[in-house]
């Protein structure tokens, strides 16, 4: 392969790498480059997992056999099968040499396989895969993150095809380096991303999250008049908790609370557990007939009573699944819940007042009496409603 085709296979790679959006989309394009790049009919992304002692494949791409997964959720293997991981990988290279790529082949009837690169490692598992599998060789190149082994990116090629050498094996690495800083990139901005739509104290989603996920569920009822459900709630007592007993207490309240509300909320498959801010949370539901989300509810607010501090949780819900009138926008459903629990707090129910169930929610919503306090969130909610 020319000097001018490899240069092009590595920018291609990285174009890919950099225009994927997910996690997922970023290991796709990485083995699918490197596969294309080398020329192999299959490729495989690996991490490193140290705790556990094992390689877990992230990836599956190309030409597939039946038992590969594109995206398997629990292809491991332990790492005392690939020797060359904790030896090659980190001793060897740890003591100053490279972390070069290697190749293995296996040749029908060979009692051992051909390595090359400068470790020469060898690696029995990985050459009964080939056999298993029907590849003749593949390539096996070690990805460096932040200076520590991080994973593998594999390639091969059919029995019968052309074996994989040493030149394959040098440019593997240099494949494997533009794969790091794409996993690199992609890594930051998760992470930048998580912060960006993680409320820090509880881990819940923040309102920004909430206000992306429910423009995109009142969308799909829209289209395809799946049910939607938004559980708007207000943690009593916080402000007396922070006065009497501290704001770590405070806050360990807030923290707890933000678990109930996630161990409630996994009831509804896919529901989002929020914190709006201060003392106000939230659940969003697609899917769940709105009975069911009223149970989540009502479980809530029993486990919120008993709670060691606070004063219970008023809870309002909303769910297109209920007599509640038009609903052409995500602000008439966040206004529809959000009177609910007005309603919830103004008479200190025990129990989720449910728009559509008590006659006074709607009216309320639609058309707030004189001298109701327009809520928070009203006022900053997008025009549309």
């Amino acid at each position: 392969m020319g000097e001018d085709v490899r240069l092009r296979a590595v920018v291609a790679v990285a174009q890919a790498m950099a225009a994927a959006h997910t996690p997922r989309e970023c290991w796709r394009a990485a083995a699918l480059g490197a596969c294309d790049a080398l020329g192999g009919t299959f490729a495989a992304l690996s991490t490193w997992q140290r705790d556990l002692g094992r390689l877990k494949v992230l990836v599956n791409a190309g030409r597939r056999t039946p038992d590969e997964e594109e995206f398997p959720d629990s292809e491991t293997y332990p790492v005392h099968q690939f020797s060359e991981i904790t030896e090659f990988l980190h001793d060897r290279w740890a003591d100053g040499g490279e972390p070069n790529a290697w190749v293995e082949t296996a040749d029908d009837g060979a009692r051992a396989p051909r390595a090359y690169g400068r470790a020469e490692p060898r690696s029995w598992g990985r050459v009964a895969a080939l056999r298993r599998r029907g590849r003749g060789s593949c390539v096996v190149a070690p990805i460096v993150l932040h200076g520590r082994a991080w994973g593998e990116l594999y390639v091969a090629r059919p029995v019968g095809a052309p074996a994989f050498d040493r030149d394959d094996a040098d440019f593997a690495t240099v494949l494997a380096s533009v794969v790091a800083a794409g996993i690199a990139q992609t890594e930051r901005l998760e992470e930048v991303r998580k912060l960006a739509f993680t409320d820090p104290l509880t881990g819940l989603a923040n309102r920004r999250a909430v206000d992306t996920r429910l423009d995109e569920a009142v969308d799909r009822f829209l289209t395809d008049g799946a049910v939607v459900s938004l559980v708007v709630c207000d943690l009593n007592g916080l402000k007396h908790v922070n006065d009497t007993h501290g704001h770590a207490v405070g806050d360990r309240l807030l923290e707890r609370f933000g678990s109930l509300l996630s161990c409630c909320g996994a009831r509804l498959p896919g529901a989002l557990a929020a914190r709006l801010g201060g003392d106000e949370f939230c659940l969003l539901a697609v899917g769940p007939q709105a009975d069911e989300v009223v149970a989540a509810a009502d479980e809530l607010c029993v486990r919120a009573g008993e709670l060691e501090f606070g004063e219970g949780v008023a809870c309002g819900v909303a769910s297109t699944g209920d007599p509640i009138g038009p609903v052409r926008s995500a602000r008439r459903l966040f206004r529809l819940a959000d009177a609910a629990q007005y309603r919830a707090k103004a008479a200190r129910s025990p129990k989720p007042v449910v728009a559509g169930r008590d006659g006074s929610v709607v009216r309320l919503a639609d058309a707030p009496p004189a001298g109701h306090r327009d809520r928070r969130r009203f006022r900053d909610a997008r025009p549309g409603g």
